[in-house]
């Protein structure tokens, strides 16, 4: 937990989206002062009064993290038009922008002209290396990627990717930042992209594609296997440790099932890369609306963050 002091507090969230808002609140959970930042006056003013009528709610459920009232937290959040402002004085930068390229390029390259020699430049980027947009920069030694879970708040896992020419120091410091506001890091070696927990998933969702589309289950079907067994599971251990309790220790899984599970692969698993082809969607868009329609989404998405907090707290209570 931060404290007051001559410790810097000051935080900067460029992009006021649902994922800069998520940042802010986590750090404001925390004791930093978060400074929102938005090209958009009205989407700021939205984000700023959302992030408070969010920590409300939370706080009214018992889902609150951190230390102090929502309005106590909500009230250490500032918002501003002004990029310049925003980055003043702050010793850590998260950007929160759309997934676009050349989007990023620019907004690095802004930020790159009112960065101090020490400020950290972190990118909220899913895919995308930092790499791709701040090669040129003259503070790149300072830039890396902290890709956050939707919704962060109460996923907390953070993937810490780092360019070849980002400092080491800075990945440490980002890293021990991220553990010290209550998120879990990973830091990746090396840069590649999609980095890690997109590759796990993209690999889940080619299998349930692969299902679906050959006819050997539902979509309610192939969502059940993660809902009511994978995802129950995973949710206490990974799959290497799964692994390592089936059996006598992974070398004795591997002794015991490697030959099996090949065997699988050859005959079920297709070529790589699996296209996810708008005749399949359409197929099972159709079958998900009839328990799921479109309009329907944000009610699920809001359940959704509601079992989230659920499981988050029942893991965290767990562990202590």
């Amino acid at each position: 937990m931060a404290e007051q002091g001559s410790k810097n507090l000051k935080v900067a969230i460029v992009g006021s989206g649902l994922i800069g808002q998520n940042w802010a609140m986590i750090f404001a959970g925390a004791g930093y002062q978060p400074c929102l930042f938005d090209v958009d006056e009205g989407q700021l003013s939205r984000a700023l009064e959302g992030t408070r009528q969010t920590l409300s709610k939370y706080e009214k459920e018992g889902q609150l993290r951190g230390k102090g009232t929502a309005s106590e937290q909500a009230d250490r959040i500032k918002g501003t038009n002004s990029l310049q402002e925003c980055l003043d004085g702050a010793f850590y930068v998260q950007e929160c922008v759309p997934e676009n390229l050349d989007l990023k390029k620019k907004v690095f390259g802004e930020m790159d002209s009112l960065a101090t020699d020490d400020m950290i430049l972190a990118s909220s980027s899913s895919c995308l290396c930092a790499s791709s947009f701040a090669a040129d920069l003259k503070h790149k030694q300072n830039t890396l990627v902290a890709h956050p879970v939707n919704p962060p708040y109460f996923l907390p896992l953070v993937e810490i990717v780092p360019a070849e020419f980002t400092c080491p120091e800075v990945a440490k410091k980002t890293r021990s930042l991220m553990e010290e506001i209550g998120q879990s890091p990973i830091t990746l070696k090396y840069e590649c992209r999609g980095f890690a927990l997109n590759r796990i998933q993209y690999a889940c969702i080619n299998e349930c594609w692969n299902m679906y589309k050959t006819g050997l289950l539902s979509a309610e079907d192939i969502d059940k296997i993660c809902t009511d067994g994978l995802g129950l599971r995973y949710a206490i251990i990974g799959p290497l440790e799964t692994m390592h309790l089936n059996a006598n220790g992974i070398k004795d899984y591997c002794e015991r099932y490697a030959q099996g599970a090949v065997e699988v692969q050859k005959e079920t698993f297709h070529p790589l890369p699996v296209m996810y082809d708008t005749e399949t969607a359409e197929k099972i868009e159709q079958e998900l609306q009839s328990t799921l329609p479109l309009e329907k989404l944000q009610d699920r998405r809001v359940w959704r963050d509601g079992m989230l907090a659920g499981l988050a707290k029942y893991k965290n209570d767990s562990n202590k």
